[in-house]
């Protein structure tokens, strides 16, 4: 027994170096690729870009990325803002100055979405010479004016930090309180999805439109605009309450989305941890900060979701880092693995490690009981401190379970270092579009967390959730639940075949006002329980019905309709069987 657990270790020791190894190579040749790839694609120096502020790709064909989207754009330069109030990178100044710039033009362009004034702040996207996009398209986009706003005011802080204080007000202000007004006005309405493709709430878009808020009416108070505060703070509030409602307790994930008939695992909830990570804020689980006990049980569900279905990915162990795609019922150029979701498991972790040693310990619960049990099978529950060996163990582990990701990544990096949107799932052969923006700079800041980088925290800390929450936006005429909300559970009992799946609607604007094609997926992670958690009218009677759908099929369960009523606070959990 003593020399099988050695040579296990050993073994486990020796492919952990290799990882390692393979980490740092990949961090020293690619570092400075993944930067010149980003900024290839800025206008109007950058050598790809044909004069955008910032496209998404050069890519033309198959697909036409040679688009400027608000949500990248956004995201790549929080990145490049980051390295510059930092001081990482003081020649980038120029670049975020036009980027601001264009942002006040493209504001203001009318667009399918509407006007500046009538919802148009939700376009996804617009033309390189920043005129409206007309065709087609999954629109409105609700994370894209959170996102800007969020870039922008880390620029702002560092201007008043060194004194610009009449550029921020006169010239930024205008800007961002566009972003957080249309924020605080609609962040209870839907829209489609950062993968562009299901029309619900989305958790990515509710996180960032609480980080945008909190941050916003912090800015807000800095610069003295105060008659704003009051509003950003209380639906902030409502914001982060109707946040918790996308957690999956009995499957031990984060429903990615309310809607789209999927299993709700996705890539969504993993750059939600990194893009609202804050240093300050421990592993809060209510913010879902990358080392919460929710944040870490979501992350290895997502990951084992592709386990089984890339060929790339046989022959892994159960344990071991693996190609991951957004999603694994995913289509879409053959659904395949991305380079920026792979990468973002691993930043999430080495958040995860910086924070850890901030706090000199680890907690282990049991909702992440099972993700730190790939590690060490005979964990427990309980708080490690940094001086034990179950401590070292566990964060030596974790380690090198990150570098595992970036070592998956470069294994199917092609030798120029170019990084497109996919791999193959098939052979590892780059697909989709080539130079993808957000496939570099999710790189860059994978790579800066390995370092222990950390940047400015935006008031995460010490939050505390309502307990009566109300859906409704300021200014906005849609989604209110009257004097508040409760979360309630739904659980189901129903046997089905393989590509059938349940769902929910009923007689409010939670539950789609009986909508079967708005109907609400239900999570089979407890199958034959299906479940799902949704923030319903408190002391409300709710009627509501379970539906089967598969390809071809739409049944709904039989009469009379379930009804229930909710309690005036807290949470409630109801029990059925389809009928």
């Amino acid at each position: 027994m003593r020399f099988t657990f050695l040579a296990i270790v050993v073994g486990l020791a020796v492919g952990a170096f290799a990882q390692s190894s393979t980490a740092d190579a990949y961090v020293a040749s690619e570092a400075s690729i993944a930067k010149a790839g980003v900024l290839a694609n800025i206008g109007p120096s950058g050598s790809k870009s044909q004069g955008a502020k910032a496209i998404a790709s050069p890519s033309t064909t198959n697909p036409n990325y040679l688009f400027t989207w608000t949500r990248d754009t956004s995201l790549v330069f929080k990145a490049l803002i980051d390295q510059f109030t930092s001081g990482e990178d003081t020649t980038l100044r120029g670049l975020i100055d036009s980027f601001t710039s264009s942002q006040a033009i493209l504001q203001q362009v009318s667009n399918p979405s509407g006007t500046v004034s009538t919802g148009g702040l939700g376009e996804p996207k617009f033309n390189i010479d920043e005129s409206a996009f007309t065709d087609a398209w999954g629109r409105p986009q609700r994370d894209g004016p959170a996102l800007r706003s969020t870039a922008i005011i880390s620029y702002a802080n560092w201007l008043l930090d060194n004194g610009n204080t009449t550029y921020v007000t006169q010239t930024l202000w205008p800007i961002i309180k566009l972003d957080l007004d249309y924020v605080e006005a609609n962040w209870n309405q839907t829209g489609f999805d950062l993968w562009e493709e299901v029309n619900s709430s989305s958790f990515f878009t509710t996180a960032v439109q609480h980080r945008a808020l909190r941050e916003g009416a912090a800015f807000a108070t800095r610069i003295g605009q105060t008659s704003e505060v009051s509003g950003y703070t209380t639906q902030a509030a409502n914001v982060l309450c109707f946040l918790q409602s996308y957690w999956n307790p009995s499957g031990g994930f984060i429903t990615a989305n309310t809607g789209g008939g999927r299993s709700g695992r996705d890539a969504n909830t993993v750059l939600t941890s990194i893009h609202t990570f804050d240093p300050a804020a421990g592993c809060d689980a209510a913010t879902f900060q990358p080392c919460s006990d929710k944040a870490l049980s979501n992350l290895k569900v997502y990951v084992d979701a592709f386990r089984s279905i890339y060929t790339i990915n046989s022959g892994v162990a159960a344990n071991a880092a693996v190609a991951t795609g957004r999603y694994p019922e995913d289509s879409y150029q053959g659904g395949n693995p991305w380079y920026l979701t792979t990468i973002a498991v691993a930043e999430q972790l080495y958040d995860a490690l910086i924070v850890w040693d901030q706090l000199g310990s680890i907690n282990v619960t049991t909702t992440s009981l099972p993700f730190f049990q790939q590690f060490s099978s005979g964990i427990t529950t309980g708080t490690f401190a940094s001086t034990s060996e179950t401590y070292t163990t566990l964060t030596t582990a974790v380690k090198n379970f990150a570098d595992g990701f970036i070592a998956v990544n470069a294994q199917f990096t092609p030798s120029n270092g170019g990084l497109a949107e996919q791999y193959s799932r098939s052979n590892g052969q780059p697909v989709s579009a080539v130079d993808l923006t957000w496939s570099y700079a999710a790189t860059l800041t994978a790579f800066h967390a390995r370092t222990g980088k950390t940047y400015p925290g935006w008031g995460a800390a010490g939050l505390t959730v309502p307990a009566v929450c109300s859906t409704s936006g300021s200014g906005s005429s849609g989604g209110g639940g009257g004097a508040g909300t409760v979360a309630v559970t739904f659980n189901v009992q129903a046997t089905t075949f393989f590509g059938e799946n349940i769902y929910i609607t009923g007689s409010v604007d939670a539950l789609q006002n009986w909508s079967p094609d708005n109907a609400l997926l239900l999570s089979s992670a407890n199958y034959p329980i299906w479940s799902i958690t949704v923030n319903l009218p408190a002391s409300t009677d709710v009627q509501y019905k379970f539906i089967r759908k598969a390809p071809g099929e739409l049944i709904w369960e039989s009469d009379p309709n379930n009804q229930i009523t909710t309690p005036a606070s807290g949470s409630f959990t109801q029990s059925d069987t389809f009928r």
